[in-house]
């Protein structure tokens, strides 16, 4: 039975770096619950931190506030949701933005 069960949640996207045999075991794992990489090492990190007592006696302190960020963090775009203006037509020539609302 598999000491992990993977729920969807709001992600970001971080860059993190694994040796060899630790990325292949992720992959084996992975495959074995049925999940992604991704899956698993959320999920083992949160199980890693929730066991730790010393962790979580560390969390309620002031030093645990004021840590220095090292993990790379790669921030999505923010997505416009104005219309974005159909171009007009130049010398007869019609844009395929503009033939396509016109089809619709």
């Amino acid at each position: 039975m598999p000491l992990l069960e993977v729920i969807q949640s709001r992600q970001i996207s971080a860059s993190v770096r694994f040796d060899e045999t630790t990325a292949t075991l992720v992959d084996q794992y992975a495959a074995f619950i049925h999940a992604t990489a991704d899956d698993v090492v959320n999920k083992a990190l949160h199980y890693v931190f929730s066991k730790d007592r010393d962790f979580q006696d560390y969390l309620k302190s002031s030093d645990a506030r004021r840590i220095t960020p090292t993990l790379r963090v790669r921030r999505s775009a923010v997505v416009d949701t104005k219309p974005k203006p159909i171009p007009k037509a130049i010398a007869g020539v019609e844009s395929i933005e503009s033939a396509r609302a016109g089809k619709s």
